[in-house]
């Protein structure tokens, strides 16, 4: 099996359903593609049932193109990760990791156009963070839930309309960002630098106005990020977070117990906003993004530097925050719940708090005149109780 024959496997994999956004090749199982959030297997002429050992470590050695800077961290680690072109057609962040004694593989497709806030339909607030001058912005969630992209989008927001020196550090670049009003110098990890840490360490010297961070993976990383925060840098980062009370504790928890206050007192003066996401089953096919997004004001900072407290903690900041652009991820599910985007039990299963968005449901549904409980016929019982 040579590069051109795996090209021909990914062609058809894409073209196989719409939306598809992974391919996946597992031994055992037939070739696949997750579209719309689903798992479908795929057919290939000649049939390819159930893939062996050695047809994906031979397909893993194509894409890798026998780089030993790529071999030596799958033989040593377990894993490496590559990007993919698929001439003309698509590009994709490739994974190679080990399993029982074997090769799987896991390729995102990768947007070739840079998506625009109104194109994605994100929040306003959205456009103030890409006007912040400084400080330290971070994008969170689970793998897989468009971090990348709501960070593309603030960048092409900034390349639209400053003319600013702009440095990302990505593993792998998925996103190319033309030069327009902004001037852009994308490096790739493994190939322009071998750490974000050392890599966020030599931009501190290259003169930007903004430096994106692929993921804050280690203190060392989130140190320097900070200091680049404090010395009037914008920095942009992902953490894999799934809302902003656990994004503060995750950098905290980075750092010894002695040096905590003083991270405290660094967090509180650089950070300028965390926005979480999640990726919710759209009704009708694909999926809707929902948000959390977090602001700093003088409440934020003080939980920040003492601790959350009851009646103090974040989620009840954010709750009261509509006025500073803030918002709950069960204030965004309610909302696209009554746009008729979702269903009533997919807004139950991703809620943070249940009985929130059951209240926020039932009053929804009491002003549309529908009912809100399953319980009928109830009548008085005028027997009970007597002798």
């Amino acid at each position: 099996m040579r590069t051109p024959e795996i090209d021909r496997i990914l062609d058809n994999m894409m073209q196989a359903h719409d939306n598809v956004s992974d391919l996946i090749f597992t031994v055992d199982r037939p070739i696949q593609v997750e579209a719309s959030g689903e798992l479908t297997p795929v057919s290939m002429n000649p049939p390819l049932d159930r893939l062996t050992p050695f047809q994906t470590e031979i397909i893993a050695l194509n894409l890798m193109n026998m780089d030993r800077r790529l071999i030596h961290p799958l033989l040593n680690d377990g894993y490496c990760d590559l990007s993919y072109n698929l001439t003309g057609k698509a590009r994709f962040r490739v994974n190679i990791f080990s399993q029982r004694d074997s090769f799987s593989i896991v390729m995102r497709k990768l947007e070739t156009k840079i998506p625009t806030i109104e194109n994605l339909e994100l929040p306003k607030v959205f456009f103030n963070i890409a006007q912040e001058k400084n400080g330290l912005v971070l994008i969170t969630g689970t793998t897989g839930s468009g971090k990348t992209t709501s960070l593309a989008t603030l960048l092409n927001d900034m390349n639209e309309s400053k003319p600013i020196h702009v440095i990302t550090l990505e593993d792998p670049i998925e996103y190319v960002h033309p030069h327009k009003k902004a001037t852009f110098n994308q490096r790739q990890l493994g190939t322009d630098f071998d750490s974000f840490a050392n890599g966020l360490r030599a931009a501190l010297r290259q003169a930007p106005k903004v430096i994106l961070v692929g993921e804050m993976r280690d203190r060392e990383t989130v140190e320097i990020g900070l200091s680049a925060a404090e010395t009037g840098h914008l920095v942009l980062s992902t953490l894999h977070t799934i809302d902003a009370g656990q994004t503060i504790n995750r950098i905290l928890g980075m750092f010894e117990k002695e040096e905590e206050r003083q991270i405290r007192i660094r967090l509180a003066d650089t950070l300028r906003w965390i926005v979480c996401q999640r990726l919710l089953p759209r009704i009708g096919g694909g999926r809707k993004a929902v948000f959390e997004i977090m602001g700093t004001n003088l409440r934020v900072k003080e939980s920040i530097l003492n601790g959350e407290e009851e009646g103090k903690t974040f989620y009840d900041i954010i709750s009261s925050g509509d006025t500073y652009g803030m918002q709950t991820f069960d204030k965004d599910i309610i909302r696209n719940y009554k746009e008729g985007l979702i269903t009533e039990d997919t807004a139950i299963l991703f809620a943070s708090k249940r009985a929130t968005v059951r209240r926020g449901i039932d009053m929804i549904k009491s002003a549309r005149g529908e009912k809100t409980t399953d319980i009928d016929g109830l009548i008085l019982d005028e027997e009970y109780d007597q002798t």
